[in-house]
């Protein structure tokens, strides 16, 4: 119940988190108690931010079990979750590694499925489900219709440089076949786009870890360097909460009094 609803790639994480749980435990939930959370959260290792996203897993489903009545106490919500350093400049491409990774694409498909998914900022799902059907024209360009996190649905407009490209792949495509297809015809899995987009930046000569959803960082950056509305991007991203979006405006600020210092 706790998982309905989510990506694939959530609920994959997240049973990994709670797996480990468990295994630590050896109890029911119900018998679980601050101490025993604590004690888990000693026993963690790894980076800093894998060790705060297994002790915020553990504490939302514990939070879940609570709201719906299955545990009495929502024993988690004392824990303390490390905090995070905030790494998200880090992973923020720029528009020249972006440019760099479309010409290092070694293939037709993997170029235009880099394309849109910066243009459009796309999670790595919404682009593996993409089928024709989903695809429309508009005035001289075109939309993409993306149902995205929490189920909810959104139209994103595309250029029409992005929109042409895109409908260059399609050939004898029915509308329901996937816009991006694996080999077999099928459509591609998350892990065959973290493989292409990996593979493109590392043609490209960038030594980081490039993941498609530094795309989509690139494209929430990006586009708020250009003007575009706060709100603009949040519409575009499917994010909740405009805080959300706002935080790259904090990762890569226009300006800062530490530029105006004499030294």
């Amino acid at each position: 119940l706790w998982l309905h609803g989510r990506s694939p790639h959530t609920q994959r994480a997240y049973r990994g988190d709670i797996a480990l749980l468990k295994a630590h435990l050896r109890k029911p939930l119900a018998s679980v108690t601050l101490a025993d959370l604590q004690d888990f959260a000693g026993s963690l290792t790894g980076a800093p931010s894998t060790r705060a996203r297994r002790l915020s897993t553990a504490k939302s489903l514990l939070n879940f079990g609570n709201r719906v009545g299955y545990l009495r106490f929502d024993v988690g919500r004392p824990l303390r979750v490390p905090a995070r350093k905030r790494t998200l400049a880090e992973r923020i491409l720029s528009e020249a590694a972006v440019h760099r990774m479309l010409a290092a694409a070694t293939t037709t498909r993997n170029r235009v499925l880099i394309r849109l998914t910066y243009a459009a900022g796309l999670r790595v799902s919404e682009v593996c489900q993409l089928t024709w059907a989903d695809l429309g024209e508009r005035d001289d360009a075109g939309q993409i219709i993306v149902c995205g996190k929490g189920s909810r649905t959104r139209v994103i407009l595309i250029s029409r440089a992005t929109w042409k490209a895109v409908q260059a792949l399609r050939g004898s495509a029915a509308r329901t076949d996937a816009v991006f297809r694996s080999r077999k015809g099928g459509h591609l899995d998350p892990s065959s786009v973290h493989r292409i987009v990996r593979n493109a930046a590392e043609q490209a000569g960038l030594d980081q870890k490039v993941s498609p959803h530094w795309l989509r960082h690139a494209h929430a950056s990006h586009s708020l360097d250009r003007g575009a509305a706060i709100s603009l991007v949040q519409a575009t991203l499917g994010h909740s909460s405009v805080a959300t979006t706002g935080r790259y405006l904090h990762a890569r600020p226009n300006d800062s009094s530490a530029r105006y210092l004499g030294v």
